[in-house]
């Protein structure tokens, strides 16, 4: 007698797209604004930067009303930038001195933390392609904090003007310079994430990496400029902070980088940084 026989059908797994960049920045943007953690910051750096604009416009009242006691020296600088004036332009983008600070330690935590935790080793299971899935975690903390940084300035804008009337010193934002201030006020931030993400990525330690960041961008110019030395003096502003103080401007001085220059000079940090970080991701072991 013969007994007939069925194989079972193989399992045929779903032909699907696979990992590709998209989904790699879809992932990371699920982490990211799944972390009630990071929303809090997100938060809290738009407040800070708005509350530093509005102190700054306060600030800037209170110097139109004694400008006559100001001594002639004073003057000369100020005149430089447009005067009392040219200081009420700058206030849209004056934010980023706390901005930079904590984009530059979210960037840091966000790629360190998945080290310290072990986590990187999931990531790079799923997305064995490396470097993508770096690119994907810049790409994404970039565009966050290139919005950060926009809205912030324009909630500042609009903030400072009533506070700024009260010595007619409201302004249009048809001011020349004006929109693209507060346009590469996103742009500063998002290049600081750069270079906090590449940070974290070569160190891979958040308190390391915490530190270092702010060094480059707070400590590193107070000590240059408290060398009495030309070289040290000329060259700092060819640091990050000082060119993205240029990259925010609305008037630049004779002597200062322009807009342009600033700029480069920033984005020329964070590509360093963020090659630096591909070749040790891509060689080193996780």
């Amino acid at each position: 007698m013969s007994t007939a026989t069925t194989s079972a059908p193989a399992h045929v797994a779903p032909q699907g797209k696979g990992v590709n960049f998209a989904r790699m920045v879809k992932s990371e943007w699920i982490k990211v604004r799944t972390l009630r953690s990071t929303t809090v910051l997100l938060i809290l750096t738009v407040v800070a930067m708005v509350g530093f604009g509005a102190l700054n416009a306060w600030g800037t009242t209170i110097s139109a009303e004694f400008s006559s006691d100001v001594p002639p020296e004073a003057q000369a600088q100020m005149a430089e930038t447009g005067g009392i004036q040219g200081m009420a332009y700058s206030i849209p983008p004056s934010g980023v001195a706390f901005g930079q600070l904590l984009f530059g330690s979210l960037a840091v935590v966000l790629i360190a933390s998945e080290y310290a935790t072990g986590m990187i080793r999931s990531t790079l299971v799923a997305a064995p392609q490396r470097i993508k899935a770096l690119l994907a975690k810049v790409l994404v903390i970039t565009v966050v904090a290139f919005v950060v940084g926009v809205l912030s300035a324009l909630i500042t804008y609009f903030v400072a003007q009533p506070i700024l009337a009260g010595e007619e010193l409201d302004y249009a934002l048809s001011v020349d310079g004006l929109i693209p201030s507060i346009i590469n006020t996103g742009t500063f931030l998002a290049l600081v994430a750069i270079m906090g993400m590449s940070i974290g990525a070569l160190l891979r330690n958040s308190a390391g990496g915490i530190v270092t960041i702010v060094a480059l961008l707070m400590v590193l110019p107070i000590v240059f400029q408290l060398i009495p030395n030309d070289f040290f003096q000329e060259t700092m502003q060819y640091l990050p902070s000082s060119a993205g103080t240029q990259l925010v401007s609305v008037q630049t001085a004779d002597d200062a980088l322009t807009q342009l220059q600033g700029g480069l000079v920033m984005a020329a940090w964070a590509l360093v940084l963020l090659i630096a970080a591909c070749l040790t991701i891509r060689r080193r072991d996780v």
